[in-house]
């Protein structure tokens, strides 16, 4: 039996700032662009890997939920408390400086972790925590 990640979800409050991220900062191609009762959902990927799809998707994609539940998630995502995404890179200093040059939110510039990887962090327009490791050569 053969398990490989197909899909995952990224929520965000606006999908324009976050094209401006996801697209353009980061390079990946839109795949497919829906609206559905008042709500959208962007499609991107890598070049590089055609079978992985990044959605993002309105933080709470429930017609029917409560404004109560939507400011909840509205504040956890403001909080960066909903996501974290991680990208392998293999060039940490130079993808760093390219969301820099972009105007990307610096969390945590290029380090070597003990745990065999150097990585840096940004935060996308969201507030959703977005991590780039590159594994060290052993």
């Amino acid at each position: 039996m053969d398990i490989r990640l197909a899909q995952c979800f990224i929520a965000v409050d606006d999908h324009d700032k976050a094209l401006s991220f996801y697209r353009d900062a980061l390079g990946l191609e839109v795949r497919n662009d829906v609206g559905f009762e008042g709500m959208r959902w962007v499609t991107l990927g890598a070049p590089s890997q055609p079978e992985v799809d990044i959605v993002l998707e309105p933080p709470l994609a429930d017609p029917n939920a409560s404004e109560d539940d939507r400011r909840a998630v509205a504040e956890l995502l403001a909080k960066g408390l909903l996501r974290a995404v991680i990208f392998r890179t293999d060039d940490c200093d130079a993808t760093f400086e390219r969301i820099r040059a972009a105007g990307g939110e610096v969390l945590q510039e290029p380090m070597d972790q003990h745990y065999g990887v150097r990585d840096c962090a940004f935060r996308d327009p969201s507030g959703n925590m977005v991590r780039f490791t590159q594994p060290q050569k052993q």
